[in-house]
């Protein structure tokens, strides 16, 4: 079972975590609500999971101009 990390905002790969033996507890997922995890996390046909996350460039944009969180996606 792999963990895809793909972001939210602009759709970049952000990458990739393929270890047998990985628990939510390692990854962080604990820490989430169940809402967030609804949200976030969702299992793929093949059985992995697609994590929703923000990549680098999405972060700094919002940074640098906080009014883009109204925003759905930052690319139109």
């Amino acid at each position: 079972m792999a963990y895809h990390y793909k972001c939210r905002h602009c759709g970049t790969d952000i990458g990739m975590l393929d270890e047998p033996v990985l628990d939510s507890m390692k990854l962080g997922f604990h820490a989430l609500t169940s809402q967030e995890r609804q949200e976030m996390i969702s299992i793929t046909q093949t059985g992995d999971y697609q994590v929703s996350s923000i990549c680098e460039d999405c972060q700094e944009a919002f940074e640098k101009n906080p009014s883009n969180h109204q925003n759905d996606f930052l690319i139109q």
